[in-house]
């Protein structure tokens, strides 16, 4: 088994355990995979950071929190101008430290994605000889009146391509500068 074969057989182990959706007729899912060049706890500082998706979600201007950021604490994020949404009000549903998993529901905002809710967890692997993170993000969200299912899709992956690309180029940065602290909260 090349190295891979060995990738996609994690991958899919990932998936199965961790990134299970109950799906109906009228909605879509999917999962996303990327290998980022930096290790585990550091990406996890920044995955795990429900109160600051700003800090590699490239669209994301501006973040309010309504809780303690625990299970259940809401967040009001504000949308960067491009997008056909300005706003966007997110559950946290999971935060699993110890199995690195993080789990949102959107429960409101000024878009199309209804029922939304994502899964996205963080794992150790080696890359290139050095320690690395694979981190797989999926999602399960209705698809609106006018679109298809390949539509609706498309247009959330295309989203999650661009966090997870973000995530990597900041999380690849810090390893580089040897900043593996976790970001401070304010």
């Amino acid at each position: 088994m090349n190295g891979d074969d060995a990738h996609s057989m994690m991958e899919s182990q990932y998936i199965q355990r961790h990134h299970r959706h109950n799906i109906r007729d009228d909605q879509c899912t999917s999962a996303l995979v990327k290998h980022i060049k930096a290790p585990v706890h550091l990406v996890w500082s920044l995955v795990r950071r429900f109160d600051q998706p700003q800090k590699y979600k490239p669209f994301v201007s501006r973040c309010i929190m309504k809780g303690d950021l625990g299970i259940g604490s809401v967040r009001e994020v504000n949308v960067k101008s491009g997008l056909p949404a300005t706003s966007s009000t997110e559950r946290l549903e999971l935060l699993d430290d110890e199995e690195h998993i993080l789990g949102i529901k959107i429960v409101g905002g000024d878009h199309r994605l209804r029922n939304y809710s994502s899964i996205m967890t963080v794992h150790p692997e080696v890359i290139e000889g050095r320690p690395g993170t694979m981190v797989i993000e999926s999602f399960v969200v209705d698809v609106p009146e006018g679109n298809t299912t390949d539509e609706t899709c498309y247009f959330v992956e295309a989203l999650i391509r661009c966090n997870l690309k973000s995530l990597a180029d900041v999380s690849e940065r810090m390893a580089v500068m040897d900043q593996t602290q976790p970001i401070n909260r304010y």
